[in-house]
């Protein structure tokens, strides 16, 4: 498996995701979004993954204006406009190669070879 995790260190989620993973002797990669973030490739991947855009948005995120106008604004900007605002997803995103979940999802995880 090469599982990635991308969330924040304040994220309670994300912090459950990575010990659901450290308990069970796999190894991860942690990307903190704050810091860096999703490239385009790893965007387009996860939101394939999961089943398209409204999967991977936060509906309580604190940027309400910004959820706002992404859901607004023509398709074609849409992604642009996330890729630059990070914080509009939900988290943790976790990968392990084609495969993508959003939020805690260990009975998904626990199928994943």
């Amino acid at each position: 498996m090469n599982i990635q995790i991308f969330g924040t260190n304040k994220c309670f989620e994300t912090k459950k995701a990575m010990r659901y993973f450290k308990e069970r002797g796999i190894k991860y990669q942690f990307i903190d979004m704050k810091e860096k973030g999703m490239s385009k490739g790893e965007y387009a991947s996860i939101k394939q993954a999961v089943g398209g855009l409204e999967n991977l948005l936060d509906e309580n995120c604190k940027d309400k204006d910004m959820l706002a106008l992404i859901k607004y604004i023509s398709d074609e900007d849409k992604d642009e406009k996330i890729l630059e605002n990070q914080k509009v997803l939900k988290t943790p995103v976790v990968r392990n190669g084609k495969q993508a979940t959003v939020g805690y999802q260990p009975e998904i995880w626990k199928a994943w070879k």
